[in-house]
């Protein structure tokens, strides 16, 4: 009279199949490609003061981070793989060089690929340091000083990194000082995670699981899915065009425009309508705004990956076009939110870069009031921005 399912749910924890790993020991795994990604996972989106915060938790916090959810992968459940791609990188891994057991990450990509990064001591990190006399790690807008331990060379993989720093440039030399350094060092890479491993899971068993934990129960969109998988197909859209859009963003100090999770893929995506509406060859309409409510998820996941990467790349040069626009024209003061970057690539995507009229996009930026706004108005200002 029981339901086999329910049988099946009270037959296994992946609580209970629990392991745990260093911090050193997880980036060896990662570097060897015994840890991988999903191809449906996201980008990265933490931001610096994020991964400031969990190193600074690893340093001094007095209970454990949350575990990591992985699934540990089944060769013998092949018809279920899901295309894994290594972290950080991104590239997608062949079917053939994934091994049995190795781990595919479900929850927990965004502290994993923090501590790799110090690991193997990524440029994006260049910034974040151990404060001597602070106490703490922190970012720094400058160069580190003397006081100021780059925490990718502080958890470098190759400890003669660090050697050669505290002795060639830092010049630190007092034993006591560096005896502190090594114990924050061992610390970090000595702080263990509780690992929770499922194994052989299929998609749809992953994808809940995902839902689940990294989204506090909210749908991984469709949009997100079919674009996560045309990875498989040699065009991961994260990695070609979601953090390029977000790096010209940062470039410009107007990353705190861009912050929330839901609007690090729904901006993006936006942005492709002026472009995708030039290629369908049609009069401009209304609901192509370049607003996150009028992502076109259907059209654009029935064009060829050929189309998607033109439309990308011509967004990305209208975007570098609007931000120089913007910042050659001393427009920042009024650029308080992401409607105004939006709106100008837009512009400039439409028109085509030689097509506009730059004394007219001027005073535009400088008298639009996006505060209440309906959708239909912002449409219709988008559409008023055109006739310019």
């Amino acid at each position: 009279m029981i339901n086999k399912r329910l049988v099946t749910a009270t037959s296994y924890d992946p609580t209970k199949q629990s392991q745990s790993q260093t911090i050193s020991q997880l980036n060896d795994d990662i570097e060897n490609k015994k840890i991988s990604l999903p191809i449906y996972q996201r980008d990265l989106s933490w931001t610096l003061k994020k991964v400031v915060d969990l190193f600074n938790y690893q340093l001094y916090g007095k209970a454990p981070v949350s575990p990591l959810s992985l699934n540990q992968i089944s060769l013998a459940a092949n018809n279920y793989l899901v295309p894994q791609v290594e972290l950080l990188s991104r590239n997608l891994i062949d079917d053939e060089d994934i091994r049995e057991g190795q781990k595919s990450v479900i929850d927990g990509q965004q502290r994993l690929t923090s501590n790799y990064k110090a690991y193997c001591d990524d440029d994006s990190f260049r910034n974040i340091v151990l404060d001597l006399s602070r106490g703490y790690f922190r970012e720094v807008k400058q160069s580190p000083n003397n006081n100021q331990i780059p925490v990718g060379k502080l958890l470098n993989k190759n400890d003669q990194i660090l050697y050669s720093y505290l002795n060639n440039v830092a010049q630190i030399t007092d034993f006591n000082d560096i005896s502190i350094i090594l114990k924050a060092r061992t610390k970090i890479n000595q702080y263990s995670y509780t690992l929770h491993i499922a194994n052989g899971m299929d998609e749809r068993e992953q994808i809940q699981w995902f839902e689940v934990l990294n989204n506090a129960g909210s749908k991984v969109s469709a949009l997100q899915m079919t674009f996560a998988k045309l990875g498989s197909k040699g065009f991961d859209i994260y990695a070609s065009y979601g953090e390029p859009f977000r790096n010209k963003i940062d470039a410009f100090d107007l990353d705190e425009l861009f912050s929330p999770y839901t609007t690090n893929v729904s901006y993006p995506i936006a942005m492709l309508n002026p472009e995708l509406e030039l290629i369908q060859g049609k009069n401009h309409s209304n609901n192509f705004a370049p607003i996150p409510s009028d992502t076109k998820e259907s059209q654009l996941t029935k064009l060829t990956v050929s189309e998607l990467k033109n439309i990308t790349s011509k967004t990305l040069e209208s975007l570098d076009f609007a931000l120089s626009f913007i910042d050659d024209n001393n427009l920042s003061s009024y650029v308080n939110r992401m409607d105004y970057i939006m709106y100008v690539t837009g512009y400039i995507s439409y028109k085509g870069h030689s097509n506009i009229n730059g004394d007219g996009l001027i005073d535009w930026v400088k008298n639009v009031d996006f505060s209440n706004k309906s959708n239909s108005e912002r449409r219709q200002l988008y559409t008023d921005l055109l006739a310019i």
